[in-house]
């Protein structure tokens, strides 16, 4: 597995134990839709919430969150979309988030929670 992957998977390992750590109750993690794939979906109180991760070692290239484009947005909106379409429950309400995780590997990450961004 290429250390990008090794990365990546420690990144949304780390997120998901903060989201629980948070409250959050994760229902599925790595769901592949049609186009694409969704790291974590989870629910707290009256809202599913599908959960986009971005790690990086170190910020050499950017901030994780620079990685959110408009298009990207799009995506995981169409995405989310199909995992309700296809879901035995979805809470009342529906929301987009993405956790930054920086560092991890060698060391500590520190991790950044950006709640509604689409």
């Amino acid at each position: 597995m290429a250390e990008k992957d090794v990365l990546g998977r420690s990144g949304e390992q780390l997120a998901a134990r903060f989201l629980e750590a948070g409250g959050y109750l994760i229902v599925d993690r790595n769901w592949r839709g049609t186009r694409g794939e969704l790291d974590i979906i989870a629910e707290r109180d009256d809202t599913t919430v599908f959960v986009e991760v971005k790690t990086r070692s170190a910020l050499t290239f950017g901030h994780p969150f620079e990685a959110i484009t408009p298009r990207k947005l799009r995506a995981l909106r169409r995405l989310a979309g199909e995992w309700c379409a296809h879901a035995e429950r979805v809470r009342g309400r529906v929301r987009l988030d993405v956790i930054a995780v920086i560092g991890g590997l060698d060391g500590p990450a520190r991790i950044e929670h950006l709640r509604g961004v689409g």
